[in-house]
């Protein structure tokens, strides 16, 4: 298990800094599967620190496959499915937990719906590029046609909290998260719209 301070979903590809002895373990371990868990940190920065009876790292978690290794202390990891923790092992040198398999798209997802929500994360990115254009760049990536895979998507490039993240990915219903997406749309274009309207007043000529 690599915990983050970071949610991963399913379909998403991140770049991951391995830098400790006990991860270069893991991936060793890992090396003909090339799959680990993520799982989010609950408190605390640390990466996988031995906290107090893990009290540190959600329950909720998915399954991430390393895909390509850049270079020794990076690589790319996708997110491929999602699983629950059911309890925590002692580290060996890395996290280890017991894990049970959490179906997330058995039920089948409403088009209109996902056609509205992707509208919603399209309006979002847009005004974010006006804010944010680097960050809104980094979150790019070819849509699929497959709805549950686009439906995963759209939440991954939705900017929001690591708390809206993790309560995203916890629902097991595609078309609830596509709902909280939406909505969660909704909230941050409000305030995107305000920053805009600030930023253009301090700079009036820009």
């Amino acid at each position: 298990m690599f915990p983050l301070g970071m949610v991963i979903f399913p379909h998403q590809i991140v770049g991951l800094c391995i830098f400790e002895p006990r991860y270069h373990a893991m991936l060793s371990d890992v090396e003909v599967s090339q799959r680990f868990g993520t799982c989010l940190i609950a408190r605390g920065s640390d990466v996988g620190g031995r906290d107090e009876a893990n009290v540190g790292r959600h329950a909720d978690a998915h399954l991430g496959s390393a895909v390509v290794a850049q270079r020794p202390d990076t690589l790319d990891g996708r997110g491929v499915e999602c699983f629950e923790i059911q309890s925590w092992l002692e580290d060996a040198p890395y996290p280890r937990a017991v894990v049970k398999d959490r179906c997330c798209d058995e039920e089948d997802v409403t088009t209109a719906l996902l056609k509205s929500t992707e509208s919603a994360v399209r309006a979002i990115r847009a005004l974010q590029s006006e804010l944010f254009a680097d960050e809104s760049l980094q979150s790019n990536c070819d849509m699929d046609s497959n709805p549950w895979v686009r439906s995963w998507q759209l939440c991954s490039m939705t900017p929001m909290s690591t708390l809206d993240q993790f309560k995203v990915l916890s629902l097991s219903d595609p078309n609830d998260r596509l709902r909280l997406v939406a909505e969660i749309c909704c909230e941050r274009y409000g305030d995107y719209q305000r920053m805009v309207a600030i930023d253009a007043t301090a700079n009036p000529f820009s």
